[in-house]
């Protein structure tokens, strides 16, 4: 069973099962979900819980002997294993799948893992773990996902303010989603409920946006001006390297330019998306900008980007900051 943090509090409220696995690359919402779990299962007499950390040098032994263990004055527990690395290697794996594939009677098991790339998700220990749990996915939210993500957590506090407002706090706070909420829980405490005007959330919210490089060029690529231009200045504040910025720019540039003579040689998109093994989670934004964009276009924008790399290793002359917002504005949408 799949679940999202929003499906599983309605999930919680009914039956609990025995095993339930959260993972993904936001700790604010993986711990939300924890917490939840734990809680659920206080309410429902697990009243004692036993915390393993699957670190190095950790014995496999222990997680079968912590759930057979039993305590004098507590009937049920919660087995609440953390993996870190999202590796536990050999042993480990094996020790999983025979431990979920025999649950104890009274034992609720929760183990905790860090975002799993798509070979770990293909492991024999990873797939016996979606066989018999309930499975949470806790990314991280996407910008496009932000305003209504910020919208929900106001309501919670029983306030609310207009489209325009969440999309400048999501611009404040994209990438940095603790602080993201942490800025939530301050208007709470300094408004009282009901409709927040773009005033006071500006006047109370801080730029905590943390800025990189890959979110740069996900707005050069759908053409979005104002939150290019907006991480870019980020980026130089925070003095990232513009060697790194013009890789990351220059990957996605060389893939469209690909993509490009693949279809003007005669290759549908998709199964030139498909032979260029285009990321799984950039495929909507690389199709949709190849469809905006003429092959003209693309090679210039890798002459442009040609020149540029020159300027940086300073053999030619030229602003290496404006470039790159220049490069950058190339794509905006007309």
């Amino acid at each position: 069973m799949q679940l999202t943090g929003e499906t599983l509090s309605r999930h919680l409220a009914s039956a609990l099962k025995p095993l339930y696995v959260v993972y993904g690359d936001a700790p604010l919402l993986v711990n939300e979900a924890a917490d939840s779990i734990r809680i659920a299962a206080r309410k429902a007499g697990f009243t004692e819980r036993d915390t393993l950390i699957a670190e190095q040098f950790f014995k496999w032994d222990e997680l079968r002997n912590c759930a057979q263990s039993r305590s004098l004055f507590a009937e049920r527990r919660v087995v609440d294993l953390r993996i870190p690395t999202g590796k536990p290697g050999t042993e480990g794996g094996q020790a999983l799948q025979d431990y979920v594939a025999h649950p104890l009677d009274d034992v609720l098991t929760l183990i905790t893992l860090p975002k799993l790339d798509w070979a770990a998700q293909k492991t024999q220990w990873f797939t016996a773990l979606t066989k018999y749990g309930v499975m949470i996915c806790a990314d991280d939210i996407s910008r496009n996902q932000l305003p209504g993500w910020l919208a929900e957590r106001l309501m919670r506090q029983a306030q609310s303010t207009d489209s325009s407002t969440l999309d400048f706090l999501a611009d404040r706070c994209e990438g940095n989603l603790l602080a993201a909420f942490q800025e939530i829980q301050k208007l709470g405490l300094l408004f009282p409920p009901g409709v927040l005007g773009f005033e006071q959330v500006k006047e109370a919210v801080m730029d905590v946006a943390r800025y990189d490089v890959f979110k740069l060029s996900e707005a050069m690529l759908t053409g979005d001006a104002a939150r290019f231009t907006h991480i870019l200045e980020g980026l130089r504040a925070e003095g990232t390297a513009t060697v790194l910025i013009l890789w990351a720019m220059s990957e996605d540039i060389r893939i469209l330019g690909k993509l490009l003579v693949a279809v003007q040689r005669g290759a549908t998109l998709r199964d030139a998306l498909r032979d260029l093994r285009v990321r799984k989670d950039k495929l909507g934004l690389i199709e949709s900008t190849a469809r905006r964009l003429k092959i003209a276009h693309i090679e210039r924008a890798i002459n442009q980007a040609a020149r540029l790399d020159k300027t940086i290793k300073g053999l030619r002359q030229g602003d290496v900051w404006d470039e790159l917002l220049q490069l950058g504005l190339r794509f905006v949408k007309p």
